[in-house]
Formats: C-alpha cells, sequence, structure tokens
C-alpha cells in the first residue's frame, strides 16, 4: 500500500535503485487508490510519478491493479477511455496490469485486458474473494 498510500515520490527515489537491483519479477507501485492519494493528498502528478519510477527502475517490471471497466475510479468508463487510459500507462512506463472487477463479471474486466495485450504489456486476469470466517 505504500504506507496508506501517502508515501511521496521524493521517499521512494533513493532506494529504487537498489530495489532494481534486487531482481524482482515486478514491483506494484501504481493504480488503485495511490492514483488518487497522488493527486488528492500529496500534490503530485501520478504520470510523473510512474515515468520517474520506471526511469529510476528500469530493469524491473512496474504493476498496476486496475479496476477493470472502472479504471482507478468508481464507475464505469467507456471502453475507448480504458483503451486510451492503457496505451497511455503503458506509454509511460506500466508493464504488468492486475485487472480485477469486484464483482468478479468478466465483461467488466475484457476491454481493459484487451487495451492491456494491445499495446504489448502484461494481462492478469484476478478474482476477488475472502477466506473470512463471516462470509464463507
Amino acid at each position: 500500500s505504500l504506507f496508506a498510500t501517502r508515501l511521496r515520490l521524493d521517499d521512494m527515489l533513493p532506494i529504487a535503485a537498489a530495489l532494481d537491483d534486487v531482481g524482482y519479477g515486478s514491483l506494484e507501485c501504481w493504480g488503485g487508490a495511490t492514483f488518487d492519494a497522488c493527486i488528492r493528498f500529496l500534490g503530485e502528478d501520478p504520470w510523473v510519478r510512474l515515468r520517474e519510477l520506471k526511469k529510476a527502475m528500469p530493469k524491473t517490471p512496474l504493476q498496476m491493479l486496475l479496476r477493470g471497466q472502472n479504471l482507478l475510479g468508481y464507475r464505469h468508463y467507456a471502453d475507448d477511455v480504458v483503451e486510451r487510459f492503457v496505451e497511455r500507462a503503458v506509454k509511460n512506463g506500466m508493464d504488468v496490469f492486475r485487472v480485477f472487477d469486484a464483482m468478479n463479471d468478466p465483461r467488466n474486466m475484457k476491454a481493459a485486458l484487451q487495451a492491456v495485450r494491445s499495446h504489448g504489456a502484461h494481462a492478469q486476469g484476478t478474482l476477488s474473494y475472502t477466506t473470512s470466517p463471516a462470509h464463507t
């Protein structure tokens, strides 16, 4: 969660080269609430964050969480908006997209997964579930 989404880019960059040398399969650093927190709480541009992290960690694939048709928000967006967002994310340095839908409806993940693949990035379709005793 990058310390509850409040870790600033300037706090991340000093350790980025060391993380890049570890050899991780990928590092999740963007998407979900981090995009909103950059704007709302940190006064940072999330697109600048992505570009700077990619520049600082060129060997490590960067990963994000994408809410399917909702992208990073809480409502559905048109397919062309999903396509354009994914295109820009790939161009700015995103490599791996972990795509989910809170209702596990594959129709809400289809446009995002197709866009990720069409732009040559790695697509991961996921399921949401819990093992909570109150919900099983």
